[in-house]
């Protein structure tokens, strides 16, 4: 491995731990503030991963606004993305403190028949990546 690349990949490992290690409540619900990055968070909390277009159908929003709004979720450190193939699957950071998920658990309880509502969108989804790729 090229020692350049290394070091990158060292340093953003360093980083996005001290980021979790070192977010508050204030911050977290900063980053939740917005109904859709709220949203976005509890589906994707509910269906372990999900794609822009999922998420597209589900909140009935465009390309760009989801993606702004995943970029901002994913600069905060409550969300990280994978590819595969053309596709960019987003689900919650897995170094998330357990103070974050169990307060994402209460609000999914809370938030139920919203949820419910977009649930039915992601289902009623024709083409989801996992079945058409």
């Amino acid at each position: 491995m090229d020692i350049h690349i290394y070091k990158h990949t060292l340093k953003s490992a360093n980083s996005s731990q001290t980021k979790h290690n070192a977010m508050n409540p204030s911050q977290l619900f900063k980053c939740l503030s917005d109904d859709t990055r709220l949203l976005s968070t509890l589906l994707i909390h509910s269906e372990g991963e999900l794609c822009v277009c999922e998420l597209m159908a589900a909140l009935d929003d465009s390309q760009p606004k989801i993606s702004r709004h995943l970029a901002q979720l994913r600069s905060c450190g409550v969300l990280t993305d994978r590819r595969d193939k053309q596709w960019v699957y987003y689900r919650l950071h897995p170094q998330l403190p357990a103070w974050i998920k169990q307060i994402l658990d209460t609000t999914v309880n809370a938030q139920k028949e919203q949820l419910h509502v977009c649930l039915q969108k992601l289902k009623a989804m024709q083409c989801r990546p996992a079945n058409c790729a």
